[in-house]
């Protein structure tokens, strides 16, 4: 049996026949031969052999087991799960139709309710239209295409569609009630109060939102031409500023409340913090790139601590980081959805901060990996999955392995790195042959057929590889898959490096060497979050296919 996992396949698009073997049929070899097979391998190796240097890692091993729970619909949160059972005995009788790549803010808050309420429900992955064609199937069934969609059954066999996030979520919460043992997610009808108080946060948020589109979605009036004259010291503009001021409402509505959540009759999200906290996500990204106003900054911080303290609650459960993306992939994802982003606010912020974001700083992308993101914190809470973290032996700030609801800031720093360096290679093993051949897209012959065209920037999900170039770009791939998977400390990874120096040097035509690295560059800037990888690992991968193409490009 096969199921489809995340695994580089083209950033703003997923390749459907991307798969992961389940660890019961990947080959074994003894786990003190693991060293030796990542070190010295040479690009002889098949990928099937790297699968097997990767399931001898803790890592991949833990990983290994989490694909066959997440078959059996008892895994973590993940971003394409097709079953979630939360301990059900009973087939569901429900199915969400989202994107695939966790790129959607309604499906996102969808999937944040069902996994806080542990709903069961089948999920069947959806391209959205800027990425991909959506299956025939699913067009008879919503003409509109819209997403997410809730398939319904009844028990008398009927069926019925319903569309709409807001709608969806609220009937998921009615239909499983707090009598039933299920988390309370909306005030209660007889709490007017509640209810008032959810009306108006709601509001809030479209307001919230309006800034965003005004600030981010159209050219800023004078006050941002001045502070770009003025090297960003000037006053904010009219849409900056209006923006900030609602944020200082919403600060102040979360301050409100004695806990971290919009509400105080829970310790858990609810409905109305799923709402804001997709749009948030992407407010931060969108806001830091397009108008250096980087919101989780020790400034920002300070100015809008309820609401800083809000997203680190978030960032603390392992569902949220399950459909988070990064900044790089947001700043791509979203005009397809929203519109081009224009450039403004705060110049020279801004500049640092694309250049950090698109990994053109020599620093974010690039080895050796500063320990934390420089604009886009990776350790207050979990950063990877838990079963990872608990493989890796990596404690959280209050002393426990592998554990959500704690900060990760005091982790050991060598532990994680070869942690999310090794999720990164037991990605790429376990698909290897099919990203190769998806990466030789890029190469000089490469998309060249004719070919429908879709909205988003890098989504080409039927361009044609550079077939002659294939092999080459296999064997380039391999040997940034064995460094990946080096075990050790840091004087052992460098050695991994200096042995994929000389395989990239030594098996590639000197010809062909700059034509790998095209392939590669197409590779690196499709690797998508949390699609392929959360970021920590995303940022191994990312980093590890630059250290390669700097060989093949010199």
């Amino acid at each position: 049996m096969m199921i489809s996992l995340l695994l580089v396949s083209g950033l703003l698009f997923q390749v459907n026949s991307l798969t992961v073997a389940p660890h019961s049929t990947r080959s074994r070899t003894p786990r003190t031969n693991c060293m030796h097979l990542a070190m010295s391998a040479t690009n002889t190796d098949s990928w099937a052999n790297l699968q097997t240097v990767a399931s001898q890692t803790k890592v991949g091993a833990a990983l290994d087991l989490e694909v066959e729970s997440r078959i059996k619909g008892t895994g973590a949160p993940f971003v394409q799960n097709n079953l979630r059972l939360f301990g059900s005995n009973e087939r569901p009788k429900l199915t969400l139709f989202r994107d695939h790549a966790g790129w959607c803010p309604y499906c996102q808050k969808t999937m944040l309710l069902i996994e806080e309420k542990q709903i069961p429900i089948n999920i069947e992955l959806v391209p959205m239209r800027s990425y991909g064609d959506k299956p025939q199937s699913f067009l008879n069934m919503v003409p509109s295409g819209l997403l997410p969609a809730l398939l319904v059954e009844t028990n008398d066999g009927r069926t019925q569609v319903i569309t709409e996030s807001q709608v969806i979520m609220e009937l998921l919460d009615q239909w499983h009630s707090v009598e039933d043992g299920y988390r309370q997610m909306m005030p209660s009808d007889n709490d007017e109060e509640g209810q008032k108080r959810y009306n108006q946060l709601a509001r809030l948020e479209r307001e919230l939102f309006s800034w965003w589109c005004t600030l981010i979605f159209r050219p800023e009036g004078p006050g941002g031409m001045f502070g770009k004259l003025m090297g960003g010291g000037g006053e904010p503009s009219g849409a900056m500023q209006g923006f900030l001021d609602c944020l200082a409402k919403v600060d102040n509505e979360l301050a409100s409340t004695s806990g971290p959540w919009f509400f105080d009759y829970t310790d858990h999200p609810t409905m109305i913090d799923f709402i804001y906290v997709s749009h948030v996500e992407r407010m931060l990204a969108s806001c830091a790139y397009w108008k250096g106003l980087d919101l989780r900054s020790e400034k920002y911080s300070k100015q809008f601590q309820a609401l800083n303290a809000w997203l680190d609650s978030f960032e603390k459960r392992e569902c949220y980081l399950a459909f988070k993306s990064d900044y790089y992939t947001h700043v791509m994802d979203i005009p397809p959805q929203y519109g081009p982003g224009y450039d403004g606010g705060f110049e020279q912020e801004r500049l640092s901060f694309q250049k950090s974001i698109s990994g053109k700083d020599k620093v974010s992308w690039t080895l050796p990996l500063p320990h934390d993101d420089p604009v886009q914190p990776l350790y207050r809470g979990p950063p990877l999955p838990l079963c990872v973290l608990k493989a890796a032996d990596i404690e959280g700030d209050n002393g426990s392995v592998g554990v959500e609801g704690t900060s990760y800031l005091k982790s050991d720093k060598q532990k994680m790195s070869a942690a999310s360096r090794q999720m990164a290679g037991w990605k790429l093993a376990s698909n290897g042959e099919k990203v190769a051949v998806f990466a030789a897209r890029g190469g000089p012959n490469g998309a060249k057929n004719a070919r429908k065209g879709f909205g988003a920037e890098l989504a080409d999900p039927y361009a044609n590889p550079d077939t002659e170039l294939v092999p080459y770009v296999d064997t380039a791939l391999k040997s940034v898959c064995r460094t990946l998977l080096s075990e050790g400390g840091p004087e052992d990874h460098a050695a991994a490096l200096e042995a994929m120096k000389a395989s990239l040097q030594s098996e590639l035509p000197e010809e062909k060497a700059r034509d790998v690295s095209s392939a590669l560059e197409y590779l690196r800037d499709r690797v998508g979050v949390p699609r392929d990888l959360p970021l920590a690992a995303a940022r191994q991968l990312r980093a590890h296919l630059n250290a390669a193409i700097d060989v093949l490009y010199n």
